[in-house]
């Protein structure tokens, strides 16, 4: 089965380069309907996959608290980060007034070699996906959203 993704050109202007970005179509898939396809795809109910999914975020932040990263099999890592401000003298250092940011950072899981030289792929990417221009027509005509960006974060940046 091959899956469509979409992208749109992008002009940037420090670099004075035209480079494509990934685009989002419409409002995020909700956790009910995720749960409605994976209770499809196996023999557990649409209740018990919710119950699951609807725990998972507050076991994940009390395992990341205690300084463990959490990885899920097929899907990838997740870990705490922190945003901060550096100081230049070491007399000045308070955490708590250096820490702007706690963030998640999410590393995809990787599939096949990982050695120096060889090729792996990312396990939420599929092999398959067959890229479209996006058509704004869609958005205006109330078909379509645009959203997104690309992993370099707004504006992306020229490959």
């Amino acid at each position: 089965m091959t899956t469509m993704a979409f992208y749109k050109k992008q002009h940037n202007e420090k670099y004075g380069v035209w480079y494509p970005t990934a685009i989002t179509v419409g409002q995020p898939v909700a956790t009910k309907k995720v749960a409605q396809r994976l209770s499809a795809m196996c023999t557990v109910t649409y209740a018990d996959v919710m119950a699951v999914l609807g725990e998972l975020p507050g076991v994940m932040a009390e395992l990341m608290s205690q300084g463990r990263s959490v990885r899920l099999d097929g899907l990838g890592t997740f870990r705490y980060t922190l945003a901060t401000k550096g100081v230049t003298n070491e007399d000045e250092f308070d955490f708590q007034k250096q820490v702007r940011a706690v963030r998640v950072q999410f590393v995809p899981q990787r599939e096949g070699a990982q050695t120096k030289g060889s090729t792996s792929t990312r396990g939420l990417v599929p092999s398959d996906i067959e890229w479209m221009v996006y058509d704004a027509s869609l958005e205006a005509s109330g078909g379509a959203s645009a959203g997104g960006g690309t992993d370099e974060g707004e504006g992306g940046s020229p490959l």
